[in-house]
């Protein structure tokens, strides 16, 4: 194999000037450490792609420290090292992510949370550990408290270490005379000791990770919101104006969240109707569109439905609505209700976008 061309300095003291005993020393065996230095140089003389940055920073240091201290290596080992490094990777019969963070992404949706944060804990406590890792991982509106409350000179050391197109998606998020701060004192941070750095991690990590556990995965406007959704439209209207007495402010964000039969012409896009119409059995979809009729809120809902769907479709479910005749209070709501499903899950396929209050 062409190691690539090896340096003259190098050769000389090996062939000519070493004693027997150190020529053959060069032929013993190669530990762990020496043959991946063989294979690391190997793959940069071949200018093959590999990438050391992912490895923790010790083997790093360990791995480029090994190969100062190496000098020939002759054709033979050379060979028995790339053979014992190719049967290992066909050998290879499952692999496992590298870090705490790592197994976390894998074990996602098994563990609980307060065992997800104990391990993470412990994994700061490692100083081989790098902090920057996980707060990089941490999604962005737990990112941009710290570097609204945080020191200026804390702020820009988190932005120089995250990856750029996060980094500029929190300044843009910061107000103007707060990110021209901060992005003044990135240009202040060239000096900063990486300990320091390193120390300034560990702490926002704790900081980060030590929030209390949340016992529901959504706020409460958004439950508070489903349940009226589903709850008879007296109840609701009586739970609303109970709100606006008490919080108006929360009242009209949970009027935000509902979403009902009434809501359907002001949030569903036209050109979806016929797709909730057949996602609905038509039994359901008439019984929901005869209970609106005398209801003048309800009936813009199902004229809706009327108008956006082929005349000769319409025309039938205007019969069989003629002939279903005057709905129970609770089998109407409850036919609406499929129909509010119908819309949602096909929302959450992403088969139509709901139109926001805000538009």
């Amino acid at each position: 194999m062409d190691t690539g061309t090896t340096n003259l300095a190098q050769i000389a003291p090996a062939m000519t000037f070493a004693p027997n005993s150190e020529r053959r020393a060069v032929r013993r065996a190669l530990t762990n450490r020496e043959k991946a230095a063989v294979i690391v140089r190997l793959m940069l003389v071949k200018g093959a792609p590999i990438t050391l940055s992912g490895l923790p920073e010790h083997i790093q240091a360990s791995l480029a420290e090994q190969m100062s201290k190496m000098r020939l290596i002759d054709r033979r080992t050379l060979d028995r090292v790339v053979a014992e490094f190719v049967t290992e990777l066909e050998e290879v019969g499952l692999s496992f992510p590298g870090g705490i963070e790592g197994a976390l992404s894998i074990m996602d949706g098994h563990i609980s949370t307060t065992a997800a944060n104990r391990l993470r804990r412990l994994a700061g406590a490692s100083s081989k550990a790098d902090p920057w890792d996980r707060i990089s991982a941490l999604p962005m509106e737990r990112l941009l408290p710290v570097l609204e409350e945080e020191s200026v000179e804390v702020a820009a050391v988190m932005l120089s270490k995250l990856g750029v197109p996060k980094a500029a998606e929190l300044l843009s998020k910061l107000a103007g005379d707060r990110a021209r701060r901060v992005a003044f004192a990135v240009s202040l941070t060239g000096n900063v000791d990486p300990e320091t750095v390193r120390r300034i991690g560990l702490s926002l990590v704790t900081q980060l990770e030590n929030l209390p556990a949340r016992a529901f995965d959504t706020g409460p406007v958004e439950r508070v919101g489903a349940i009226l959704n589903e709850a008879p439209q007296l109840i609701r209207d009586e739970v609303l104006a109970g709100l606006d007495l008490d919080d108006e402010n929360f009242a009209m964000l949970v009027r935000k969240a509902i979403f009902t039969f009434v809501h359907i012409p002001s949030r569903v896009a036209p050109r979806d109707v016929p797709k909730i119409t057949r996602s609905i059995e038509q039994p359901v979809l008439v019984t929901a569109l005869a209970a609106a009729t005398g209801n003048p809120k309800l009936e813009i809902t199902a004229e809706f439905f009327l108008a956006n769907m082929s005349q000769r479709m319409a025309q039938a479910l205007r019969e069989e609505m003629q002939d279903r005749g005057k709905v129970k209070e609770k089998d109407g709501e409850a036919a609406q209700s499929a129909v509010i499903s119908a819309i949602r899950a096909l929302e959450a396929s992403g088969e139509l976008a709901l139109t926001q209050h805000d538009e």
